[in-house]
């Protein structure tokens, strides 16, 4: 049981000793991870003057905070009807429902070994969806019994390793019914004990034999889908159920919007939070065993040697989910966690997006080996490790000052509300300079591939599209939170994301 205390002094004067000065203290008394037991507040009334309470410092009295919640509003008051949409509404909803899945297809079908090229001839195209479309048969070879299988698996084995391995267990942000979530924090110690296994089974058997999802891309797509959609609906399903906490843009009332968006913020099994579960184990980690898979299918198809290109690919992206990973605290501060309900938009795009549009660089290099040469190396690496550089020092400077550390002696700006908004160091350039730094590392994703088709520059497109959206959405928020302070501040950082250009 954790304890967090407020103490509060009253009386009539400081030098009257007749009546003196009594305390009241109040501890919340959170229970630690693992208990049955709800947070209850704990009074304590201390009257150091009074000889007739002996064992005044005694707790009076306890309420138990599953019980003081109700008194904080009804659930229509908790749980408001939300009000505006976004992605154009629930048709906006259903053709990203629809489309999400085609597009993860389709960058398969158009840029693969078995199509003809990345992309196949234009003229071919019409005529070969039009055949694809129409054939019972083709439908049916979306399906893999085999890659379903394994996926089913590798999703049992994370939930296992969560459960299993040893981690510390670290509070988010109070949500709206005055509770705190606690999450497990274990990400990385499950991807060192995946590489592990991954590195011996290589090492025993060859790199022959972990070309399977390479082999069976489309099945793997295929589960993973499937895996979104039960995910999604389940969710939604149980999202009616009395005393769950809604997610503010998730309560429309329409079904294909709210199944889209996530109408539940937390939906989780006891201690088990799916969401964050998702956001970083199975899909983020699989992208990285689909990289290896590609690597080891070109090492087959070249006779035991790997390109540069194909190692600078695995490289970067191994790296970035390592970061990822390892940094797995930070994720409880972002819209995700603490905004955004889950339903198929985080489902689909943690666990068949990330895998599987992500690694489409490292797929399209085992058919198209390009050969980069020191130079060009030399120089996607500097555009890396410049990305890369400034995605941490301001994700670094964001999080030192929200503990309330100033290392660099930073500037500021104060709100009316109190709250304080970083005026120099990268925040001082843009408002999203975290975001600049992911962009260039997308781009150096997309380099070893070449100039020959702009297919492996669709993640850096999508990319760009999605964080200036997700700014947007942010700017949009912290003016409704700040007001005029927002527009003041706008004044001082002008640059949404790429310093003194937008």
């Amino acid at each position: 049981m954790k304890m967090q205390r407020n103490t509060y002094k009253a009386g009539t004067n400081d030098t009257d000793d007749r009546l003196g000065l009594f305390d009241v203290a109040s501890n919340v008394l959170w229970p630690s991870a693992g208990e049955e037991t709800h947070p209850r507040v704990q009074i304590i009334v201390r009257l150091p003057n009074i000889k007739h309470f002996p064992n005044s410092s005694t707790p009076i009295a306890y309420f138990d905070l599953r019980r003081l919640r109700t008194n904080m509003g009804t659930s229509s008051e908790l749980n408001p009807r939300t009000k505006h949409y976004e992605f154009l509404g629930p048709l906006g909803a259903l053709f990203i429902t629809l489309g999400v899945p085609a597009t993860t297809y389709a960058l398969y079908f158009t840029c693969s070994e078995s199509s003809g090229g990345c992309p196949p001839a234009l003229d071919t195209l019409y005529p070969k969806l039009v055949e694809a479309v129409t054939s019972e048969d083709w439908w049916w070879s979306l399906w893999d019994q085999e890659a379903a299988v394994a996926y089913l698996a590798w999703y049992a084995y994370c939930v296992l390793a969560w459960l299993i391995i040893p981690g510390d267990w670290v509070e988010g942000g109070v949500m709206r019914n005055g509770q705190k979530k606690s999450y497990k924090i274990n990400a990385f110690s499950t991807f060192l004990l995946t590489m592990g296994l991954t590195t011996g089974f290589i090492y025993r058997f060859g790199p022959e034999s972990f070309t399977f999802i390479y082999d069976h891309w489309v099945g793997f797509i295929t589960a993973s889908i499937l895996m979104s959609v039960v995910q999604g609906l389940l969710c939604y399903l149980v999202s009616f159920r009395s005393g769950a906490l809604l997610a503010l843009g998730g309560n429309s009332g329409n079904p294909i919007y709210d199944f889209f968006v996530g109408r539940e913020l937390n939906p989780s099994l006891g201690s088990f939070d799916l969401k964050s579960f998702n956001e970083l184990r199975p899909g983020l980690i699989l992208w990285v065993l689909a990289d290896i898979s590609c690597a080891c299918k070109q090492y087959v198809s070249r006779g035991g040697n790997v390109t540069d290109s194909m190692w600078l690919v695995l490289a970067f992206q191994t790296w970035y989910v390592v970061d990822g990973l390892y940094n797995e605290p930070a994720i409880l501060t972002t819209m995700d966690i603490t905004t955004d309900g889950f339903g198929f938009m985080l489902g689909v795009g943690d666990l068949a997006w990330v895998p599987f549009v992500y690694s489409l660089q490292a797929r399209y290099l085992v058919f198209n080996q390009v050969e980069l040469g020191p130079i060009h190396t030399a120089i996607i690496c500097f555009v890396n490790l410049l990305g890369y550089y400034i995605f941490r020092d301001a994700n670094g400077e964001k999080n030192n000052f929200r503990n309330g550390l100033n290392p660099k002696n930073l500037q500021y700006m104060t709100t009316e509300s109190g709250s304080k908004l970083l005026t120099s160091g990268w925040w001082g350039r843009s408002r999203h300079p975290n975001y600049f730094g992911d962009l260039l590392m997308a781009l150096a994703w997309s380099l070893p591939t070449g100039a020959e088709t702009p297919i492996t520059y669709f993640y850096v497109t999508y990319f760009t599209v999605l964080l200036i959206h997700r700014q947007r959405r942010d700017d949009a928020h912290c003016e409704k939170k700040y007001g005029k302070d927002w527009k003041k501040y706008c004044e001082i950082v002008p640059s949404r994301i790429i310093p003194y250009i937008y």
